[in-house]
């Protein structure tokens, strides 16, 4: 039982290609206290840059409807133009915050998971519409985390923003006695203090909230082993198979090995846990080639198949395990071995010569 309850619960970090699979679905590390942060010292710069920029033109676009008042008539002819004239006041002022607003929220995304389109997050599907799941999303642990994590940013925010506010309230008497744009940039002033005092907090909370999701994220990802196990075998490999095929292929290559044995001139014995057999053409070879080779049980079928084919076998102890060690099958023999494999050969050839003559 317990195998089978480790087998089954998710405690396996996620795979890269789990990993990879999860942002192709569009499931990514993504923290909203991120690009909230980044908005807010944006509007920081925002204020500190272009307050003269927008404090200008929103004064001087009020001024006209202010001071003179009497010279906005409204009826059916002029109220249209009216609205036009307001709409474009407005557009001028927004416009450049806004620009960069959204600036600000697609490059958040790009710095946090970098470019990645995946159209499935919006495709349509029941259980997006599910009563029960719903409620479950609403109860969980992550909803419980957001609704804490929202009231301590409120509650450190409006900390801030009193802070700032209350040591400039006595001056609110003496503002009756400012023109407009004086008043708007003593506006501006105190909205860039109060900004760049949440800009501190919101990237301390930032940064934690960003680990949180990180370490979510991983969370939702892990594997259980049985997972693990058959994601290895599909990428890597069931071992059970890649043995069996292995185990084919070294079959395969033996008898292949064996089919050769009668060909070989010789064969050079340990005389029973090595032996090597080498062949060697003086018209069409450089050097003698290891066409079979075995250790112990193939070592006697090597022997046993060249007795049957009359193939000589020669005992030499030094020689076969040094070519064992040194020569890969179907290659020539090193240099170094051309004297010792000569004197073999060439007592075959001498042996041969004499059971010819014999024969005659």
């Amino acid at each position: 039982m317990a195998d089978d309850d480790q087998q089954t619960e998710k405690t396996e970090e996620p795979s890269q290609r789990r990993i990879k699979e999860a942002v192709e679905r569009g499931q990514v590390v993504f923290s909203r206290e991120v690009t909230n942060f980044l908005i807010f010292v944006v509007f920081a710069l925002l204020i500190s840059w272009m307050s003269p920029y927008i404090m200008h033109t929103t004064a001087d676009r009020m001024v006209r409807y202010i001071e003179s008042p009497d010279d906005i008539r409204i009826d059916e002819r002029t109220f249209g133009t009216l609205c036009m004239r307001l709409m474009g006041d407005l557009f001028m002022i927004v416009m450049p915050p806004a620009i960069l607003v959204i600036v600000v929220v697609v490059g958040s995304a790009l710095l946090q998971h970098g470019f990645n389109i995946s159209w499935e997050p919006v495709m349509p599907k029941l259980e997006k519409i599910s009563l029960m799941k719903g409620i479950k999303r609403l109860f969980s642990m992550r909803s419980v985390v957001e609704l804490i994590k929202g009231i301590i940013k409120i509650s450190v925010i409006g900390i801030v923003s009193y802070m700032v506010v209350m040591p400039q309230l006595v001056r609110m008497d003496q503002m009756t006695s400012y023109d407009m744009q004086a008043i708007l940039m003593f506006l501006g002033t105190m909205s860039f203090r109060v900004v760049l005092g949440a800009c501190i907090v919101m990237g301390f909370i930032a940064a934690l909230d960003y680990l949180y999701q990180r370490y979510e994220y991983l969370k939702s990802l892990r594997m259980t082993r049985q997972e693990l196990k058959e994601e290895f075998k599909q990428t890597e490999g069931d071992p059970t198979v890649k043995a069996r095929l292995r185990q084919i292929r070294m079959e395969r290559a033996r008898k292949r090995m064996m089919t050769a044995v009668p060909k070989a001139d010789v064969v050079i014995t340990n005389p029973t846990h090595f032996a090597i057999a080498l062949k060697y053409d003086q018209g069409t070879m450089v050097a003698p080639v290891v066409v079979a080779k075995g250790q112990d049980l193939i070592a006697l079928q090597i022997r046993k198949i060249a007795e049957e084919h009359k193939v000589p076998v020669v005992e030499n102890k030094p020689l076969a395990r040094a070519l064992f060690d040194a020569v890969e099958l179907d290659k020539e023999i090193p240099i170094e071995f051309y004297q010792a494999v000569a004197e073999v050969i060439g007592y075959v050839y001498r042996l041969k010569g004499k059971q010819a003559g014999k024969a005659a």
